[in-house]
């Protein structure tokens, strides 16, 4: 089950107890405008960290270091949850239900398996629940702020296409970032500017590796990661800094690069041929659904006693495609019973793909919400094809939106930061990335 986190579960990971010996410390660590980061919740968070780099723990950065990494990861997790609320954000029991049982769904266990494992490692099954749907609020969040954000040429499709028709290379690449807020100062930039060039000469004596140097000093939220950022096509890559990496040899790291966000080290991990020649296998699904939307001045309440009342009568053996042609507010699907054709099941978002993965063929959903409103979904196929021209845009466009996102809701978070009254009580150590 090692990889029951990955799913949803930076919070989970971070919230959730990590040992049955942790003892609960009374105390708080942090107050985060009216909220606050419980002592207990610090400690179990920290825990989880070291759990993950047992047999490498001179990776960590000293404790005090660590302590402050992730106490402002707790802060930025109460922040995001508390923004989601205050814009009309709800997840429901059954939603986290069901996110449940798809995360168990994928390592190949029930829901019932899942909760013996999670107390077998001395893990809270409630405060588990919690972690989900903090994070399920947070994708909620992130869905509505990409959609009024962000957006994609189909010229911008067109380029990254003809990259893989080209078999152009990929590149995997991690970065230190040494955050600015908006407006920032002459001394703020000074500042960070210095930071980041001692971050350099660090990096350049060898006193530090690069993972090493981005937990300790990184500003960016996978800075305990080591500023991993995966594989990337060019075209996937901001371009302050593509044609640089497209240069670069397996382990440089560039000069410092001033960006949007603040000051950056990206370092080229590793290069691969990217081509894409042949067919291209994909996972399919074939769907049909009902929609209740929940437009501006629609109470989010009726419309979801709407959508169990039509789940109610599909138990009692009402025809799906008639109750969708009569009842359903997505007109492109209506007059089809609520087709949806056949589609890759991250295409309507991730709410959709979470549900379609915890579904057999034939099986209904419950109701579960998505930015458009609620739905109940209908699995009624699965199948590997050859994904024609139109998926592949599809999914260009989706990962291009991807990597927009990334940049825009970091330094959307920065700002949140920013605006907070935010008090950390737990220790803060000195800087010492300052030397040459």
């Amino acid at each position: 089950m090692k990889k029951l986190f990955a799913c949803l579960l930076v919070g989970a990971l971070l919230a959730g107890p990590a040992h049955a010996q942790v003892e609960p410390i009374d105390g708080i660590a942090a107050v985060v405008d009216e909220d606050v980061v419980l002592r207990s919740e610090l400690d179990r968070a920290i825990a989880n960290i070291r759990s993950q780099y047992v047999g490498r723990e001179d990776q960590l950065p000293p404790a005090a270091v660590l302590e402050r990494q992730v106490a402002e990861r707790l802060v930025l997790l109460k922040l995001q949850v508390a923004r989601a609320r205050d814009t009309g954000v709800r997840v429901g029991d059954q939603e986290v239900d069901q996110a449940i049982a798809a995360i168990a769904g994928q390592n190949g266990a029930t829901t019932q398996q899942l909760v013996a494992q999670l107390a077998a490692d001395g893990l809270d099954f409630e405060q588990f629940r919690d972690s989900v749907r903090e994070e399920l609020m947070i994708q909620h969040l992130r869905n509505r702020f990409a959609q009024s954000e962000i957006a994609v040429t189909d010229a911008e499709v067109d380029a990254a296409l003809q990259a893989q028709a080209g078999g152009g290379q990929q590149y995997h690449i991690a970065h230190i970032l040494v955050g600015l807020p908006e407006g920032a100062t002459p001394e703020q930039i000074n500042t960070a500017q210095q930071k980041i060039e001692g971050i350099k000469a660090l990096l350049d004596r060898g006193e530090m590796n690069f993972a090493a140097a981005a937990v300790r000093y990184s500003d960016s939220p996978n800075a305990l990661e080591g500023g991993d950022l995966g594989w990337r096509g060019r075209n996937e890559i901001p371009s302050a800094f593509s044609q640089l990496v497209a240069e670069m040899s397996p382990g440089e790291v560039t000069a410092p690069i001033r960006g949007p966000s603040g000051f950056q080290l990206v370092q080229l991990v590793d290069a691969r041929d990217g081509s894409q020649a042949g067919t291209q296998m994909a996972t399919q699904v074939r769907a049909s659904h009902i929609l209740i939307r929940t437009a501006e001045g629609t109470d989010p309440a009726e419309a979801r006693a709407e959508a169990d009342t039509l789940h109610a009568r599909l138990v009692g053996g009402a025809s799906f495609e008639e109750l969708a042609r009569t009842q359903s507010q997505d007109t492109s699907s209506q007059a089809n019973g609520g087709d949806l054709g056949w589609f890759m099941p991250q295409e309507y978002g991730p709410e959709f793909a979470t549900v379609l993965a915890g579904l057999r063929d034939g099986e209904l959903s419950q109701p579960f919400q998505t930015p458009a409103g609620w739905h109940i979904v209908k699995l009624t196929g699965t199948r590997e094809a050859d994904i024609g021209d139109q998926s592949r845009r599809a999914q260009v466009r989706e990962m291009l939106g991807r990597r927009k996102l990334e940049d825009r809701w970091e330094r959307f978070v920065r700002e949140m930061r920013n605006e907070a009254y935010v008090d950390l009580r737990a220790s803060a150590p000195d800087d010492d990335a300052q030397a040459d």
